[in-house]
């Protein structure tokens, strides 16, 4: 069993920062790609960031020099700092990794349950 836990969330006026947090935790033997994607109202989900257990990051090109994911695996945690926050960010952010649970067997994706980010006056 796996569980994917997010924090971070909440509400901000535009300009403001918030920063994301994600941990795993369970049966863990390797995690492989870690990221932040997001669904705003009446929208698809869309992928934020991502990165790797490398650290090669890819970025959504709207939040391109004003978003930064970075991750810890000792902790496996991954973070999303967000910075000049404008209402078109408002959305629910889902943590996602890609991981095995043991040796040998196939990678398989995880989610989180979510957590909303407000950005308004």
């Amino acid at each position: 069993q796996v569980q994917l836990v997010e924090s971070g969330g909440g509400s901000v006026q535009p300009g403001g920062s918030l920063r994301l947090s994600c941990a795993a935790s369970g049966s863990i033997f390797m995690i492989n790609a870690m990221g932040w994607y997001r669904q705003a109202p009446g929208k698809q989900r869309e992928m934020v960031a991502t990165i790797t257990s490398g650290g090669r990051t890819n970025y959504l090109d709207s939040v391109k020099g004003r978003f930064i994911i970075s991750r810890d695996n000792d902790k496996n945690t991954v973070y999303l700092q967000m910075n000049s926050l404008n209402p078109e960010d408002t959305a629910v952010y889902y943590c996602n990794t890609d991981l095995t649970t043991t040796w040998g067997t196939p990678s398989m994706d995880y989610w989180g349950k979510g957590t909303l980010v407000t950005v308004s006056s």
